[in-house]
């Protein structure tokens, strides 16, 4: 009897193999810092300011300044601590691309902000630099003031169009955070993602590049941002022998055992970075002569250098999947992908914006072959919670969700899977050939 298929997931957690990261939390216990500080946070933090700050052989000569990198809890708190550093408060608005994880969107209401949409480019799929310019001028005219933020996301690791969002975002005096939770390790121009604005946001969660399990950080311009940031991340305590508030504060900063996972990831970064290239080169093989399906790829210009957290594809609209008639038949009765968490059941199986039914059909095919194969991220603005948000789209991110799909790309998928899974992408096909 052959031996049972392991499930392929997008993406998840490797260690290196050397177990580094035993050692770092093997020393938190054994010297008992087991707090959100200590020795771990310290050298995870100058980890990854050596890496954020090494621009590669840049192709254009910039004035830049060494950044300092703040870790956290999680992604989504630097996101909330970068929007309090850009003075955002109750009332304000801040730009932020439509086509994203809600993450990008939500610490936008903690405080009390109003979140713009604005839609994607076809190329990249992320932030609209014409529509961005377009919202700016919009919403000016109908607040009499301008937007606090401006929020563009490597969307599954695609660099942005950073230089023609900068310039923009320059023109009006709003400044830039970037959200690179997917996009670590990816570059522009030679310089990596999260640089370029005034903050750049990073993701440790268990599917992302490298882990700490959960976590994230926070990449700022100049130590005195970074000390705000972190005093922010500590409860905003001020200077007294007892604790005095003059601002609300939160606990954000990163477990030093956490950190500890994070400094043994951070020997295997670049060899992750450099296995998800190879993923994407491989499928972009497998792939195409594979009729109705299309891998999204990186702009031709070479300034474009993305980490391919995950390979995406569309599925033409005509093409047939097998199961197709059954898609959507059925509430969904347990969370889907391997770390989706708890969810709230529904009534319906569908919604007035989802997957075109072939892809959904490809979806449920792939799970029967024990393989993830998870819709691109919904659009905000088409999410109830954001129904009544402005938005500014020209419908290219409504569409790309209807058609795409993401295929498992993380350090645990070998050469093997990926030909396995593209053999299954082709038998979900081939009973519908003409």
């Amino acid at each position: 009897m052959s031996e049972e298929r392991k499930p392929i997931y997008l993406c998840l957690a490797h260690m290196s193999e050397e177990g580094i990261e035993q050692k770092y939390v093997k020393e938190a216990f054994d010297t008992n810092w087991v707090v959100p500080m200590g020795p771990n946070v310290n050298g995870f933090e100058k980890d990854l300011e050596r890496f954020v700050n090494d621009r590669g052989e840049m192709i254009n000569d910039r004035e830049t300044t060494d950044n300092v990198v703040v870790c956290l809890s999680a992604g989504t708190a630097a996101v909330h601590l970068a929007l309090i550093g850009c003075g955002v408060q109750a009332g304000d608005e801040v730009l932020v691309q439509s086509f994203t994880f809600c993450a990008s969107s939500h610490p936008i209401t903690y405080l009390g902000a109003k979140p713009v949409f604005v839609g994607s480019e076809r190329e990249t799929w992320n932030m609209d630099p014409v529509l961005l310019e377009k919202a700016i001028i919009d919403r000016k005219a109908q607040t009499g003031k301008y937007p606090k933020a401006i929020i563009p996301v490597a969307l599954y690791g695609m660099p942005y169009r950073i230089d023609e969002i900068m310039a923009i975002a320059d023109k009006y005096g709003i400044p830039v955070i970037e959200d690179a939770a997917e996009g670590m390790g990816s570059r522009f121009d030679g310089q990596v993602l999260g640089t370029f604005g005034k903050y750049g946001v990073l993701s440790f969660n268990g599917n992302k590049m490298i882990t700490t399990s959960g976590g994230g950080a926070l990449i700022c311009q100049n130590k005195e941002d970074a000390n705000e940031v972190m005093w922010y991340a500590t409860q905003a305590r001020d200077a007294y022998p007892y604790y005095e508030h003059t601002a609300i504060g939160y606990n954000y900063r990163m477990s030093n055992v956490c950190a500890g996972i994070g400094r043994g990831q951070m020997t295997v970064l670049d060899e992750h970075i450099a296995h998800h290239k190879h993923v994407q080169d491989l499928y972009r093989e497998l792939l195409k002569n594979v009729k109705g399906v299309t891998l999204h790829e990186q702009p031709a210009d070479t300034r474009y250098d993305s980490n391919f957290w995950l390979c995406a594809a569309t599925l033409d609209p005509e093409v047939k999947v097998v199961g197709q008639e059954n898609a959507y038949k059925e509430v969904i009765q347990s969370a889907v992908g391997g770390a989706a968490g708890v969810i709230k059941q529904v009534i319906s199986a569908t919604t007035d914006c989802q997957p075109n039914e072939n892809v959904e059909a490809l979806r449920m095919f792939m799970l029967e072959k024990k393989v993830e194969c998870r819709p691109l991220w919904k659009p905000m603005h088409k999410q109830p919670v954001y129904a009544n948000a402005p938005v500014y789209t020209n419908g290219v991110e409504e569409e790309l969700f209807k058609v795409g799909f993401c295929l498992p790309a993380g350090p645990y998928v070998t050469d093997e899977d990926v030909h396995y899974i593209v053999e299954c992408i082709q038998e979900a096909l081939k009973s519908f050939e003409s």
